[in-house]
């Protein structure tokens, strides 16, 4: 099980990068977005989920390995922070680069509430600051779309 955990945390390995693991785990969700684009609202919201559901899971269990509240290895709450970053958007590769930048600088700078976020036990707090930090990143998506269409 907690093979199946660490695996699942690391986003298949993508977490040991030696330089920037985390844009490593949101380069999947960004894959993972475009292989699964054209999925109803529905399912993507449903992947979306699950991704997180998991994910605190497996940041929960990997947090105990490494013996780390939040370890840089840990990459599944980029990649279920990238997802929900698309969540309704029907966005391309181009939206999805805009999308990709959005959350990665959201990520960084974790405005309010996310930075509170991360103050929660274990692999919720792990997560629970990238999904804020994502729902900011698809609202500004979102008026991108709005405010260029042919971003989509």
């Amino acid at each position: 099980m907690k093979r199946l955990a660490l695996a699942i945390a690391t986003a298949g390995g993508l977490g040991y990068a030696p330089i920037a693991p985390g844009t490593a785990g949101s380069a999947a969700g960004v894959a993972i977005y475009l292989l699964t684009a054209q999925w109803s609202v529905t399912a993507q919201i449903a992947l979306a989920a699950g991704v997180t559901v998991v994910g605190i899971w497996a940041a929960s269990l990997a947090a105990v390995h490494f013996g780390r509240s939040d370890p840089s290895h840990v990459v599944i709450d980029e990649v279920a922070g990238q997802l929900v970053t698309y969540l309704g958007t029907g966005v391309g590769w181009k939206g999805a680069l805009i999308g990709f930048l959005l959350f990665r600088g959201l990520d960084i700078v974790k405005p309010w509430p996310a930075n509170r976020l991360e103050a929660l036990h274990g692999g919720l707090g792990i997560v629970a600051d990238d999904v804020m930090a994502a729902l900011y990143g698809c609202a500004m998506l979102h008026v991108l779309i709005w405010l260029v269409p042919a971003m989509r």
